[in-house]
């Protein structure tokens, strides 16, 4: 048993690691008013009915849809749960978008989740592309973009990520619409955020598998050779 316990005590590290610290609403299911299925409702900058998030502007409003909305002949599905987020919203596409703070570690690592939806249809002026501006507080984490070439009926969904290091015990994460004005789709659903613990290195899931293995032969050896 001796020999044992630190093995363990190396695999709970590595299990803690992987833990998922999910977004308050991250897939916009829960929203005042709520959404009714087949229908859309806009919330205008600082309107608080988005929970968990600020909508931001100013003079620009963003769309929580329902997933079985459709238009021109488009369904707009969600990637997750009932309800997703046209960052485009009704108006001039201006930096439209929405943000979340949340509690953080500084000087650990954290990986952020999204999915961003797409429509490829310029004829009834959904574009044909989506862009997301993201940032963790001031800091640009990129510009991701779906640029499905097939999604000409139904809105097609692509995750990304993005890696930080935490500066504070708090970060805002924001999402803003990067279309142009003439395109009036541009998807977010299902953010997450896992907190990797202190450093830059993410261990890759495939060897999170080998060290569980490794260890499992260990114990198996500790067991045959117990006197």
């Amino acid at each position: 048993m001796h020999r044992i316990a630190p093995l363990l005590a190396v695999l709970f590290v590595f299990i803690a690691i992987d833990a998922r610290a999910d977004f308050i609403n991250g897939s916009f299911e829960t929203t005042v008013p709520v959404v009714a299925p087949g229908t859309f409702h806009l919330f205008s900058a600082g309107d608080p009915g988005v929970s968990g998030w600020t909508v931001l502007g100013p003079g620009a409003n963003i769309a929580v849809v329902n997933t079985s909305f459709t238009q021109s002949g488009l369904s707009f599905v969600a990637q997750s749960g009932a309800n997703w987020v046209d960052l485009t919203g009704l108006d001039a596409n201006a930096s439209e978008g929405l943000s979340q703070t949340v509690a953080t570690t500084v000087g650990n690592s954290y990986t952020l989740t999204f999915w961003i939806g797409n429509v490829n249809s310029a004829a009834t002026g959904f574009g044909v592309t989506s862009t997301v501006l993201v940032f963790a507080d001031v800091s640009p984490l990129g510009s991701f973009t779906n640029s499905c070439t097939t999604c000409t009926t139904t809105q097609n969904w692509q995750m990304f990520t993005s890696t930080f290091i935490a500066t504070s015990t708090s970060t805002t994460l924001r999402f803003l619409n990067g279309d142009p004005a003439n395109d009036n789709d541009n998807g977010l659903d299902n953010v997450s955020i896992v907190d990797n613990g202190p450093g830059t290195t993410v261990p890759e899931p495939s060897s999170i598998v080998l060290l569980g293995s490794a260890l499992l032969g260990f114990i198996t050896v500790g067991r045959r050779l117990r006197p």
